[in-house]
């Protein structure tokens, strides 16, 4: 299941049926789970470990040095879990430090030269665009997309449910169930096709729109204000809801409104 011309350490693990293209490379510190595929020229270094039936396409690079000036030179990480795609010219870099691996999920799609920097870490179910970018410990919760050519600036978090517009900049926090969109990145509405396409329920979508109008719509409302006010509604029982709420309040960087 090795092509010839595969360069594929003999320190490396390899699981049941896996398949390594032509000119492809392993590096010595590099394990694969069971039925993942390397197709041609595809590099994957570092002390990186992989679950099950991970598929890697053409000139991808997974498992690099972190591109962070503060790295000395120590043994770093990089966890993915289960059948995620890495589309051509792709990049992940491990993390800068050995207590901190770079994480990925399962599940999740990675599109044309999209990034995904040292030290993030992601969920499960997400979709990186082409050339979308995630600088430095950016943290990504389920099911979220960010669209083709946008930049999520380093510490980050994106909320679960969130859609980045292409072409946009974030620099702050992206809230759960949301579209953000834009230069510099606002939000912009609810994401209602992504949230029924789930199948979330109408109450459920009906509550998140109830919270969207009292912490969105009006910007030049204090935020603190207006999560206050909607802790008080009915709305703030939904679990969703509830989501929201802690995730706008133990932001590091603020949210984008």
């Amino acid at each position: 299941m090795i092509h010839p011309t595969a360069i594929v350490s003999p320190l490396a693990k390899l699981g049941r049926n896996v398949r390594v293209g032509p000119y492809s490379i392993i590096g010595p510190h590099v394990e694969l789970g069971d039925d993942c595929v390397l197709h041609s020229h595809v590099i994957i270094e570092g002390t990186s470990r992989f679950g099950r039936n991970n598929e890697f396409f053409p000139f991808a690079i997974v498992g690099g040095k972190t591109q962070d000036l503060k790295y000395q030179g120590e043994p770093t990480y990089l966890e993915v879990g289960d059948h995620n795609v890495f589309r051509e010219n792709c990049t992940v870099h491990r993390g800068t430090t050995a207590e901190i691996p770079t994480r990925i999920g399962s599940h999740n799609l990675f599109l044309s030269y999209a990034h995904v920097a040292h030290d993030c870490q992601l969920s499960d179910n997400i979709i990186l665009s082409n050339n979308a970018t995630l600088g430095g410990h950016v943290v990504v919760e389920e099911y979220a997309i960010v669209s083709g050519l946008s930049a999520v600036h380093q510490f980050s978090k994106i909320g679960c449910h969130s859609i980045i517009g292409g072409c946009a900049k974030v620099s702050q926090d992206v809230p759960p169930f949301m579209i953000v969109d834009g230069n510099p990145g606002a939000t912009r509405g609810l994401n209602l096709v992504g949230l029924q396409r789930r199948g979330f329920s109408e109450e459920t979508i009906r509550d998140l729109k109830s919270a969207y109008k009292k912490l969105f719509l009006k910007k030049d409302q204090n935020l603190a204000i207006a999560v206050s006010s909607l802790k008080a509604t009915h709305a703030a029982s939904c679990p969703q809801v509830a989501h929201l709420i802690h995730f706008i309040e133990s932001s590091q960087r603020g949210i984008t409104r």
